[in-house]
């Protein structure tokens, strides 16, 4: 595995400087750009992005509630030769992350073949045994996956992590895309790039595919949000509203002759689709967290009846845990009989002595997560780490070693953003969103790209500083 210290892959540029034939069309039209007039563009995006109220909540961030997602006008490009390699890789996991939902919550039949420790999901919390024996409507649990990739090379992507839960960032996708065609125009008719304009009524028809039998013909889909202070809460208005969907919170369903109802003022009218972003713990009182205030008591009722479809269904959070990631390559090919296309990271599980000895003898070069954690935070860059924070980190280690994984520090690839003197590269990660109906995998093309704005900065996480910019991938 690549290391920090090892070249870079530069996803615009050679070695020798020239430019990679995704860029070209690109390179030629920026040539012919005046760079002040790019300067002005430049300021003109934080603007338009300030107007239109594209923020996120940081937790814990005395110093702003709000924050703007720093956006860089430099489109992330891929050819579309790479992106059918790609796509084939990404649906052949998300069919597996289903097909193994499936199979913790019946047979098990993963566990009793030995290719998976039952430990792993006996001592989760994400597990939830009321949904042993169930099926969901449909039969699909990932509704909407998010897969991180990262790049090393020419043809080398990887599965950085899963996001099975309550995948985010979409809407940022959909608003770079919207920001790029309104400074750019003339850049969209010279060069070809694949809509994804047309992914929130994707999204609706995928979710109105896996509506409970008796739904009708036009089956009801509301997005339910914890509220305004919730870090996404942007994101959930703007996918009610371009969907044509309710956006609801807690207080506005209630279980009225065995069906989740929307309050209105004609009285209550029946769900039978939530788009839920609130966590399994708040999303039913009566079942899981009694104090919680953002959830519908009953809500599991109804849906284990079959009345109601929750996407994604309770219990997927078991697949964004980054043990059960160190066992993705088996898991993709105990259920789809084919060997991963899409590669892991190597992930050493500090839960396995042996394993655990090796990264506590090598902290000071390996990244170190909690299998738990997300958003940047609960992570040890060991390279970048200071003395104390590879001390502290050690004890938490040797505390709960089964709390951590571990992996290499990679040599992401870098991608150019623009700077007052000119491009510079900078490293990147790519989100694509994945939509799951019992009519098939239909997979946005491009994602979210995350870019890491400081300068040899290896994380991309808005939390932690991160940027996003548009992705493209080319119709060719």
């Amino acid at each position: 595995m690549s290391s920090a210290t090892s070249d870079k892959f530069d996803e615009m540029h050679r070695a020798d400087g020239s430019v990679r034939p995704a860029y070209r069309g690109y390179q030629e039209w920026l040539e012919e750009q005046d760079p002040a007039l790019m300067r002005r563009k430049d300021s003109e995006a934080e603007s338009f992005f300030r107007r239109t109220g594209i923020t996120f909540n940081v937790y814990g961030d005395d110093d702003a509630e709000e924050r703007l997602i720093p956006f860089d006008m430099v489109p992330r490009i891929i050819t579309g030769s790479e992106w059918r390699r790609l796509s084939r890789g990404i649906e052949q996991r998300v069919r597996a992350l289903n097909a193994f939902m499936h199979d913790l919550y019946h047979r098990q039949e993963i566990i009793r073949s030995g290719r998976l420790p039952e430990r792993l999901f006996r001592n989760n919390a994400a597990w939830l045994p009321e949904m042993v024996g169930f099926s969901p409507p449909g039969g699909v649990y990932t509704h909407i996956t998010g897969i991180d990739l990262v790049r090393t090379g020419p043809d080398e992507f990887m599965v950085l992590e899963d996001n099975a839960r309550t995948p985010s960032g979409v809407s940022y996708m959909l608003e770079n895309r919207e920001t790029m065609m309104a400074m750019f125009p003339e850049l969209f008719t010279r060069i070809k790039v694949q809509p994804v304009s047309n992914y929130p009524r994707r999204l609706a028809t995928s979710l109105a595919a896996c509506a409970p039998e008796g739904a009708g013909s036009k089956p009801s889909i509301a997005v339910l949000t914890p509220g305004i202070f919730n870090s996404a809460y942007f994101e959930h208005a703007f996918l009610a509203d371009q969907m044509g969907a309710e956006l609801v919170e807690g207080s506005d369903l209630r279980v009225v002759g065995g069906k989740v109802q929307m309050r209105t003022t004609d009285g209550f009218r029946p769900i039978d689709v939530l788009y839920r972003r609130v966590d399994d713990e708040y999303l039913d009182p009566l079942t899981f967290n009694p104090d919680s205030v953002l959830g519908i008591p009953g809500i599991m009722d109804v849906y284990r009846a079959g009345n109601i479809t929750i996407a994604n269904a309770p219990g997927t959070g078991v697949a964004d845990d980054k043990a059960i990631y160190s066992f993705m390559p088996e898991i993709v090919e105990f259920y789809t009989g084919e060997k991963a296309l899409l590669p892991n990271v190597d992930t050493w599980r500090c839960a396995d002595p042996d394993s655990l000895k090796y990264v506590l003898d090598n902290l000071e070069e390996l990244v170190v997560k909690e299998v738990h954690g997300s958003g940047g935070y609960g992570m040890l860059i060991g390279p970048t780490a200071s003395k104390k924070e590879v001390r502290a980190f050690r004890a938490k280690l040797e505390a709960m070693p089964e709390n951590y994984i571990a992996q290499p520090t990679l040599a992401l690839s870098t991608c150019p953003i623009f700077t007052r003197a000119g491009l510079a590269p900078r490293h990147v990660d790519l989100r694509p969103f994945v939509l799951c109906s019992p009519e098939g995998i239909d997979i946005t093309p491009g994602g979210l790209t995350r870019v890491a704005l400081k300068k040899g900065s290896l994380v991309v996480n808005s939390s932690q500083g991160g940027g996003t910019k548009d992705s493209w991938v080319l119709d060719d």
